[in-house]
């Protein structure tokens, strides 16, 4: 396994426990980045050793040690050097605790969502610590300016230092009110490996982080169907990632070979979606977690029961009222009731600050257009939508459906 391919699968890992060392977010994203510098350079000559993670760990530790003197030689404040002294010592003495590394990303992720922090703040560090998203990553997450979300950043991680708030899981009593932001991360960290806003379409790293980590909070909170509806919204998602690319090419869920599915991962989430219902959990989880089961469960993409999507999502609006949920209320009734109806839905979002910058609405609006043999106009769209996108992949496919519509305008 090479450098590169061990900082995007473990950095978040690696990150998480030198935070749980030093106590400092950014002395241990300092660290964590040195640590596989030094990698890069000494494994090229010697080879990857057998511990990748217990070396850049322990390498990290070092050169933290390395950044606090460097600091103290030029911090003047007395208090602040007298802390970094005593984390240098520390770091320089405390074992490598192997058996705690599984559990760092959870503290990572409570700690993050404490509730002394605002709610973006909440998910946005985490993304950025966890999931080792660029700001402009989350930026895009949350169709906000990349200067306003790094500002974000800045105060969260400040409000962690000057406040103390304690790297740790949460007790019990405390556990609920922690639970909304903690559930909201993990879905954003899914979707951003469902979904990459950049490089290849799917990041299967943080699908799986996304999933290992909801089925802990289950584990925690047995309880709680929103929860529990996450994983399975989650599963139901994922277990059509090998038939969502064939040679690198985008391919849309209707084209799917159904054959592809991970229908191990069907069965449970299926499972999962039935106790959430049974129990009455009608919150934003449960409701997409249904969704998803209607195209889960059925065999063909023709058999697929549009007009109940449309109507879950139509719920959904009224749980969770949102831009990006009513675009995909719209496609759902174009695919109920035909594209003229799904085209009226999404003309009434134009004028939308949040979807202005969002490449799926122009790409949806393209497409309906496509279908109603408006041609010209689809052109228009797909060209807005592909100034847009971030994604190789998707550029791609726009840039053929482009061509396309282009030459049935000529």
């Amino acid at each position: 396994m090479t450098v590169e391919q061990i900082y995007r699968e473990q950095s978040g890992t690696i990150l998480a426990t030198l935070i749980r060392y030093l106590g400092d977010f950014d002395l241990a994203e300092e660290a964590t980045q040195e640590a596989f510098v030094a990698a890069a350079e000494k494994w090229s000559a010697e080879g990857t050793p057998l511990n990748a993670r217990a070396w850049l760990i322990s390498t990290g530790k070092h050169k933290a040690v390395d950044l606090v003197r460097r600091r103290a030689r030029f911090e003047a404040n007395r208090a602040e050097l007298r802390r970094l002294a005593e984390v240098a010592q520390q770091l320089s003495e405390g074992p490598l605790e192997e058996s705690m590394l599984g559990d760092d990303r959870l503290r990572l992720i409570f700690t993050c969502c404490h509730p002394a922090l605002a709610p973006e703040a909440q998910v946005a560090l985490t993304l950025r610590t966890l999931g080792r998203l660029s700001t402009e990553e989350i930026a895009r997450a949350f169709l906000a300016p990349v200067p306003t979300m790094a500002q974000r950043l800045v105060r969260a991680k400040q409000k962690i230092r000057d406040a103390g708030i304690p790297y740790r899981v949460p007790t019990d009593e405390e556990l609920p009110e922690r639970l909304a932001a903690v559930l909201l991360v993990l879905y954003l960290v899914f979707n951003e490996g469902y979904y990459a806003t950049s490089r290849e379409l799917i990041r299967r790293e943080l699908c799986d982080e996304a999933i290992r980590l909801a089925r802990v909070v289950c584990e925690l909170m047995p309880e709680q169907m929103e929860a529990r509806a996450l994983l399975a919204l989650m599963l139901l998602h994922d277990s059509r990632r090998d038939a969502r690319l064939k040679d690198g090419e985008i391919v849309l869920l209707e084209d799917q070979d159904r054959t592809l599915w991970n229908h191990e991962a069907i069965r449970e989430g299926l499972a999962l979606v039935e106790l959430v219902l049974l129990n009455g959990a009608k919150g934003p989880y449960a409701l997409q977690a249904a969704i998803a089961a209607l195209h889960a469960k059925v065999d063909r993409a023709e058999e697929t029961d549009w007009c109940e999507i449309a109507a879950l999502y139509g719920l959904l609006l009224r749980v969770q009222p949102s831009p990006v949920i009513e675009l995909n209320r719209a496609a759902a009734v174009a695919m109920a009731d035909g594209p003229a109806a799904g085209l009226r839905l999404l003309d009434q979002l134009e004028a939308s600050e949040e979807l202005a910058g969002y490449y799926l609405y122009s790409a949806a609006r393209a497409d309906l257009l496509r279908r109603l043999r408006l041609f010209t106009d689809a052109g228009e769209a797909y060209r807005r939508a592909l100034s847009l996108v971030t994604n190789d992949a998707e550029r791609r496919f726009l840039a053929r459906r482009l061509a396309e519509v282009e030459s049935q305008a000529s």
